[in-house]
């Protein structure tokens, strides 16, 4: 006999049984049963609500941008310089979407329209705005396109500072920016680098639909996990870096082998609907062994790709893929055993350098947990806006866990049926115990886990549908489900602005700035020395295959401090005898060491000072943005290398 499908009930309702055969009511509940108690009248349905809200929201954002003074931001970077109609555009998208959310099962367009508008009200300022590249490190990205399309060949074995040889081990993310550039006919990716956190976002979208949905039937709990992904993805490795582009392969390939590896006979009593959570879906159709190898070999360009992209994500993918061999359901040993075969043989080919220095390396950082789940080079934040940004996202990220957690615990058999989402989120944890991957670890543990997290999240606050309306039981969960929804929302939205916005003061450089560093950097000559106290200041690796790079204080912050009692000497003692080295310092350079705890307050302005005191070096050009200073050997005693 054929089933009735029955949508789920509305954000905070619970539904009744319907009839066979019965209607169903505009906005996904169920519709009117006799019942001896007497019940509420439906909420109309009120269709000019979610289109207003939605251009009330986007118009309220997009009149607040000409007012963000985005030149002069201090301490809070751009967060105290968001109007109020930013804020309430915000609230306002929150509003419609939770409307959205109760006619998710017949409209699920809408819940979906309000998603790529928070995207875009979250993430589209600086694209709008910022007259210069957001992430000043990000131009060094811009700089292995142009060197790429300039020298026309790939040099992954050439020794390049800066650790720039790794970009040529891994060029996929390059080789297809630098095709974009020529097929667009435009001068370099800093045309369109401010915008890829939308591109990306927007690519995302529906792999993460198609991940969730092979875990639930309830679209209330698909878009919601949606929406606290987007809120909870504050980590900025969105932006135009090969990071971004291998997450969503990554995500790609898991979706796919979540939906179409399940082996025959492994669901048991997950096929029965008794079983299952109310929203959880019944286990994907099973497939046979040869089924499953035509989808390794479907599998394999893309899996090929994410090794020619990124040197981290493939390790990630093989864990998960490990992991998930643990469940009878996705013992695949075939998959995995043809992913780490891709991987390896990448990185013992084109990847071979970096791949020898890090096994050297392992030694050294394994089982370090303290040291590789700091933050950056010393993780010690420093200033109003880096410390609170710095708190904001510890508190995002355990709110995220917190609510996973009850979820986990609460809907045990949702837990049941999705276990692999949630093996698959955990399974990055142990790489804290392998390296610190320059200070970012946390950071990527935290991004490859969010998935998952944010699906458990969203099951904490969307409660299932079933059950009799009457019961007590329902009754209070409707209450709770009524207040705790919107709340988590928005204080997830309050915790996002502070955690992405909180350091834009050194996210943001001036042009003239860049044109400073440009100007230095082209007046050297090939082989010359290029100094500066970190590599995060725009333009920093123009040149990076004619130029070498000492970013001095990428180091301890107790030799900072040693260095800091005669910084002329410390350098010129460590520049090679006959290298013609030049000094920049600039404005971003000054935010981002202190705010990175590399220097002491007010430690880049005795560097400065003092450097410019010295005769062992000489000014070159000075801004309030910049100052270039040459090295003058005639001067000093014959040096070491850097």
């Amino acid at each position: 006999m054929r089933q009735h499908h029955q949508e789920p009930a509305p954000v905070g309702e619970e539904a009744v049984p319907a009839r066979p055969g019965a209607p169903e009511r505009e906005d996904g509940g169920r519709p009117e049963t006799s019942a001896p108690h007497p019940r509420r009248a439906p909420v109309p349905a009120l269709s000019w609500l979610l289109p207003a809200l939605l251009v009330l929201g986007l118009g309220s954002w997009g009149l607040s941008l000409p007012s963000i003074d985005f030149r002069s931001m201090g301490d809070y970077g751009l967060l105290d310089r968001l109007p109020v109609t930013f804020y309430a555009s915000l609230v306002i998208l929150t509003a419609g979407f939770l409307v959205a959310l109760r006619r998710a099962g017949t409209s699920p367009g809408w819940p979906l329209v309000y998603c790529v508008g928070l995207l875009v009200a979250l993430k589209a300022a600086p694209a709008v705005l910022y007259d210069s590249v957001r992430y000043p490190w990000a131009s060094k990205h811009d700089a292995v396109v142009n060197t790429i399309l300039g020298a026309g060949e790939l040099r992954p074995h050439a020794a390049l500072s800066g650790n720039m040889s790794a970009y040529d081990q891994w060029p996929g993310f390059f080789a297809l920016n630098a095709a974009l550039v020529r097929a667009f006919g435009v001068e370099s990716t800093a045309v369109y680098l401010n915008w890829a956190p939308i591109v990306l976002g927007l690519i995302l979208l529906p792999v993460l639909v198609l991940l969730y949905r092979t875990f639930t039937e309830d679209w209330r709990l698909v878009w919601t996990a949606v929406w606290i992904f987007q809120l909870a993805n504050w980590v900025g490795q969105d932006y135009l870096a090969p990071q971004g582009l291998a997450y969503v392969l990554h995500l790609t390939v898991l979706a796919v082998v979540l939906r179409h590896f399940v082996r025959p006979g492994s669901a048991g009593r997950l096929r029965d609907r008794a079983a299952l959570d109310p929203a959880a879906a019944a286990v994907p159709p099973s497939t046979t062994t040869r089924q499953r190898a035509v989808g390794v070999l479907i599998l394999s360009p893309l899996i090929l790709a994410v090794n020619a992209v990124h040197q981290l994500t493939p390790v990630m993918l093989c864990v998960v893929l490990a992991v998930l061999c643990l469940t009878r359901r996705y013992r695949n040993l075939g998959l995995l055993a043809v992913t780490g075969l891709i991987m390896l043989t990448w990185n013992l080919t084109m990847g071979r350098p970096l791949f020898l220095e890090t096994l050297g390396t392992l030694k050294d950082s394994l089982g370090r947990l303290t040291q590789n789940s700091r933050a950056g080079y010393t993780g010690q934040l420093t200033g109003p806006g880096p410390e609170l940004a710095g708190r904001a996202g510890i508190a995002m990220a355990l709110a995220v866990v917190l609510f996973a957690g009850i979820a986990v615990l609460a809907r045990r058999r949702l837990t049941r049926g999705a276990l692999p989402l949630l093996l698959a989120s955990a399974a990055p944890l142990p790489l804290f115990a392998v390296n610190d991957y320059g200070g970012e670890m946390l950071f990527r543990v935290y991004l490859f886990g969010l998935p998952g997290a944010a699906f458990f999240a969203a099951a904490a606050l969307v409660p299932a549908a079933g059950g009799a309306r009457r019961s007590r039981a329902a009754v209070t969960r409707r209450r709770v489900t009524a207040v705790a929804l919107p709340a988590a929302l928005l204080a997830l939205t309050a915790g996002f602005l502070p955690a992405y916005y909180g350091k834009d003061a050194m996210y943001y450089t001036p042009p003239a700035e860049t044109a400073l560093v440009a100007r230095a950097i082209d007046g050297m000559p090939a082989g010359g020395l290029l100094l500066a106290t970190s590599g995060s200041f725009p333009q920093a690796l123009h040149r990076y295959d004619e130029v070498e790079h000492w970013w001095f204080c990428e180091q301890d912050p107790a030799e900072n401090k040693r260095m800091l009692a005669d910084p002329a000497r410390y350098l010129a003692d460590r520049i090679p005898r006959g290298v013609t080295a030049q000094v920049v310092l600039t404005r971003t350079q000054d935010i981002y060491t202190s705010g990175e705890g590399l220097l002491p307050a007010g430690g880049f302005t005795v560097l400065r000072d003092r450097l410019k005191a010295s005769p062992l070096f000489r000014t070159v050009e000075e801004h309030p943005y910049g100052i270039v200073l040459v090295h003058t050997p005639s001067t000093t005693t014959p040096g070491g290398a850097s």
